[in-house]
Order: structure tokens, then sequence, then C-alpha cells
């Protein structure tokens, strides 16, 4: 198994931490904006390259991309195929400045498997919740955190990855996350690998409680070579308070068999 690091001074970590910080969801004129990144890393292993690890590729695109708030899916702690060692969201957070919160969906080959957040801002507030799972069907689950805007806007934020076995199975996770958010008062942003197109049961559950930062022209983000299906997704409510600047899909082939979606927002 080949893994790829890169080494850099406390000089530069720290400017680039200081540039993370101040750098980005700066209100004007009474607007605040927020950009989000969705991006399933498929353990930060390169198709291209099987058996190898390369998180510094996944920290460019996240940095890149100049997210505040990022949903990852397929995140490996401590796996053997990733590196016994290998906590990938701390290692992530580190390269990139940000804060990071992970949770496990299923434990693997010795270590967890599962979703995470990073956020450019303090993490207040952080929960796991485990969606519902069809026996003999791969456990998942969403997380969510609260963080505070520079303006001093609350709102939460979640990552989330759902069954790609089962339609069904799906849609029953999206039942059990609009249940979630149902009495939620802050508004939300979520992001993630939902395993299903626009027009799926999942996806229509989730359009009932939710605004998706693209609409019926959702570009695809699935396979990262001539990409033929969306399935990764933004959300967000109320639509009342928040609309959304830009929409897109990163051209990035290498990194991870999904490409990342990256929306900005806008109160």
């Amino acid at each position: 198994m080949k893994i790829i690091f890169f080494v850099s001074c406390h000089f530069l970590y720290c400017l680039l931490f200081c540039l993370s910080i101040f750098g980005h969801s700066t209100p004007v004129f009474g607007q605040s904006e927020v950009k989000v990144l969705a991006y399933n890393i498929h353990h930060a292993n390169p198709p291209s390259i099987p058996d190898s690890i390369d998180l510094p590729a996944i920290a460019k695109v996240i940095k890149n991309s100049g997210a505040d708030l990022v949903a990852l899916q397929e995140v490996d702690v401590y796996t053997q195929r990733s590196g016994s060692g290998l906590h990938q969201a701390k290692m992530l957070a580190e390269m990139t400045g940000m804060y990071f919160y992970f949770e496990r969906s299923i434990s693997f080959q010795g270590g967890e498997y599962g979703n995470a957040i990073l956020s450019r801002f303090p993490i207040e507030e952080k929960e796991k919740l485990q969606l519902s799972s069809a026996e003999n069907t791969e456990p998942r689950a969403m997380l969510v955190v609260q963080v505070t805007l520079p303006d001093g806007e609350k709102l939460k934020f979640a990552s989330t990855h759902l069954d790609f076995s089962s339609n069904t199975n799906a849609a029953n996770q999206a039942r059990d996350i609009t249940a979630y958010f149902e009495k939620e008062t802050l508004p939300v942003i979520m992001g993630g690998d939902f395993n299903a197109v626009i027009g799926s049961e999942a996806i229509n559950q989730l359009d009932r409680h939710f605004t998706r930062t693209c609409q019926e022209d959702c570009p695809p983000t699935i396979p990262v070579i001539d990409p033929k299906k969306a399935i990764d997704f933004i959300f967000y409510r109320p639509d009342t308070e928040i609309s959304v600047k830009d929409h897109r899909v990163i051209p990035e082939t290498y990194a991870s068999d999904h490409l990342p979606v990256v929306a900005s927002l806008v109160w």
C-alpha cells in the first residue's frame, strides 16, 4: 500500500489557518455568505492508483474550493487499508486549518469508516444520528454540528451517506433525516452522497422539506470520467432566508471516484 504525505512548516500552517478563518464568510452590506462542499472522498484512494492513499490530493481539493463547511463521506480512521495509524479526518483538518468532527458508520479492518465534517468555524455542538438500516445492509448515519458565522448567524450543518443497495432503505433513511430536522428552528445546510437521483423516493422525500442548491439541471457527479448521474447534493432550509449564489461540480478526476459539489449560499 502506498501512502502519500506532505510536510509543511509551522509558519505556513499558521498562515493558512489565519487566512482560512478571516478570509471567508465575511458579511457584506448586511448579507452573510457561506461556501459549502460535499465530497465522497473514497477513503482518499485515487481510482487510478489501486491500494494507494493520497490525503494531500483531497486536502488540495478542499482548500482550492474555498469551502467554509465541508461534508465528507467514506472517511477512514485507523483502518488497515489506509494505514493503521492514520486518522483521515484529523489529518485533513490539520492540512486545511479547519475544525473537524468524525463518527463511524461501521467498524472496518481494525478501525472505523464513516462521515466527517470540516468547519472553518468552531464546532459548538455535535451529534450523530443513526439511520434506519434494513437487515443485511451497511449501517448509515448522519452527523450534525452547530456553528456560528462571523456575523453571529447560527446554523446546523450535516453530512450524510445513504444506502446504495436498496431504494426503499434510502427512502427510509431520508425520512429519518426529515423527522430529525422537523422542529429545528435554526437554518440547516446538509451535504452528502445520497446514492439516489432526482425523482427517486429518497430525493422526493428530502425535496418536500429542503431546497436543493441545484434543481433539474444538476450536473452529474459519478463516475468521475464521463459522469452520468447526479447523486451528490447540497440541501438547505428555509428558502425564505437563504438563497443560492452559485452551484457547481468541480471537475477533479484524480483524488476520488466522486466529483465534489460546491455551492455558495447567501443570507
